[in-house]
């Protein structure tokens, strides 16, 4: 049956295409969900209508349970059928049975959906829609491909499709296109995105942050963090080794981490503005920095198998945590989703960079619908809108703006490349350009070149934590060249400078890590006599 309902949805996908590539989303092909039995619900609801120009008449109030999670009941019976019934009345979509007898869109004016935060985001598991296994207990979160829980959004990805079985995932038609939904003629999916997440006040600013750089662009480092776990788990790093590519061509200073822990605890990451990394159960590294914040408008993603289960929080698991600390957006998972029916992020970067909304690209990464992934964020944000000028006049953007001008003019010239971003970085004494530089060079296998630039930037950073960054860089070198003692040796030579710094932290992590300490000795009890 899954695979029935799947060919019938990729049908309907497949008529009337024109030119691929993004286009402008408009205000009439979005509706607005929020919960009208909770007043700040509706003034978030209100606030976002306003911001993006949708009309009244497309934002819709149902009185929703209040809790993070509903049952399939509850569901079914609160949310989806009267939502249902609105776009059939408001005449949103036109629906007819397709060839295999299931009633969905078959011509739609709406093309996506926006949960505010008060509307529940995941519905719970029947613990009858798994088998019994013997002489194993059947519970509500233990992990199957055959259970009924599922995210919110994902479900209403589906609202105008009656009828699909629910036990287990079906396949997104969306997956992998590289069309605009406004190009298709019509869409038996809707693209959902949520403004949620710790508090209504971090949900405003979302979306001031989404229209406010949209207009300027997005700017600033890439933190990749690979998580090198072994068998079955290498499809994760491709993602994030193929985002490291990406960045390398359009000129986007990346600092990879490609050892199996994560960024270590108090790692000293500033400017951010790309993070992509795994695979850790609970916040850590940079965002134990009480200073940290990402740049404005940050896209940050962290794989884990519940990293929304408790987005509402703003210290559990890394949703929440990471919208907390100044990400714009971010994609996740409310239960256990299975490594390949996440959102797949090098197809995410991909698409945003080529200047497609994060709605859309969220949509076009994800092979699995009415499962478990969710979209947190403005879903009509384009952090790379190709409207957006290189101004070298920009002050606070202006190193990144230059470092992505020279890249775009000599990408295919590297010796040019680089001697003119050198000089740039001379001239404006700045240190970011000196270390985007040595991670280039690192990336090239010019290790020397690397030690070089990173010394650099360090003597033209006046920041003691991008300084501290720097140093970090060196030990990697060592790390990765297998000179452990000339790591341990620098480390130990740098922790009495920074030791006041939380970031400083970082130095004795990495201690533990590259020569940690022998163990206790056995404490042997007397005998007694």
């Amino acid at each position: 049956m899954n695979r029935l309902t799947s060919t019938l949805l990729a049908l309907a996908l497949g008529t009337g295409l024109a030119a691929a590539g993004p286009r402008a989303i408009t205000p009439e092909a979005v509706v607005v969900l929020y919960n009208s039995t909770e007043d700040e619900s509706e003034d978030l609801a209100q606030h976002y209508a306003k911001a993006r120009e949708i009309p009244k008449e497309n934002v819709v109030g149902l009185p929703l349970p209040t809790t993070d999670e509903m049952s399939r009941v509850d569901f079914d019976a609160k949310l989806r059928d009267p939502l249902r019934k609105i776009f059939d009345q408001r005449g949103w979509w036109k629906r007819a049975k397709g060839a295999s007898g299931l009633v969905q869109p078959v011509s739609n004016k709406v093309r996506f959906l926006v949960t505010m935060r008060g509307v529940p985001f995941k519905v719970a598991r029947t613990p009858e829609s798994i088998p019994e296994q013997k002489g194993k207990k059947r519970t509500h979160y233990s992990p199957s491909v055959e259970g009924d829980e599922a995210s919110v959004d994902s479900e209403l990805s589906l609202l105008g499709v009656e009828g699909y079985p629910i036990k287990g995932h079906l396949n997104n038609p969306y997956f992998r296109k590289d069309d605009s939904v406004m190009s298709l003629e019509s869409t038996p999916f809707l693209v959902v995105g949520r403004l949620d997440g710790p508090s209504f006040a971090l949900c405003t600013r979302l979306i001031d942050d989404a229209v406010a750089i949209e207009r300027e662009g997005l700017w600033g480092m890439a933190y990749l963090d690979l998580a090198r776990k072994g068998a079955g788990y290498e499809a994760g790093d491709n993602w994030i080794e193929t985002i490291a590519k990406m960045n390398k061509r359009a000129g986007i200073p990346s600092v990879i981490d490609r050892h199996r822990d994560t960024f270590v605890t108090n790692y000293p990451m500033r400017e951010a503005a790309i993070y992509f990394g795994w695979y850790a159960h609970n916040r850590n590294g940079p965002l134990l920095n009480p200073g940290f914040n990402f740049r404005r408008g940050a896209v940050a993603v962290h794989l884990h198998s519940f990293s929304a289960y408790e987005l509402r929080h703003p210290q559990k698991r890394w949703s929440g945590p990471l919208l907390n600390r100044g990400a714009a957006a971010t994609v996740g998972n409310v239960y256990e989703p299975f490594l390949q029916l996440t959102h797949h992020f090098d197809i995410l970067y991909q698409r945003l960079l080529q200047g497609y909304t994060i709605g859309e690209a969220a949509a076009m990464s994800i092979s699995a619908l009415s499962w478990q992934g969710v979209l947190l964020g403005d879903p009509l944000y384009r952090p790379f809108s190709s409207e957006v000028a290189t101004d070298l006049k920009a002050g606070e953007n202006l190193e990144f703006m230059t470092l992505r001008k020279g890249f775009n003019q000599w990408k295919d010239d590297p010796e040019t490349l680089v001697t003119k971003l050198r000089s740039a970085a001379n001239k404006l004494r700045s240190g970011f350009l000196f270390e985007a530089l040595g991670l280039l060079a690192r990336e090239n296998g010019e290790e020397e070149q690397a030690a070089a630039f990173f010394k650099s930037a360090r003597d033209m950073f006046l920041n003691e934590v991008d300084k501290l960054r720097q140093d970090l860089h060196q030990v990697d070198l060592h790390r990765t060249t297998g000179d452990k003692n000339s790591a341990i040796l620098l480390l130990r030579k740098i922790e009495p400078r920074y030791a006041k710094l939380p970031e400083g932290k970082s130095i004795t992590a990495l201690l533990n890590i590259i020569n940690p300490p022998a163990p206790p000795p056995v404490k042997v009890e007397p005998k007694k006599k």
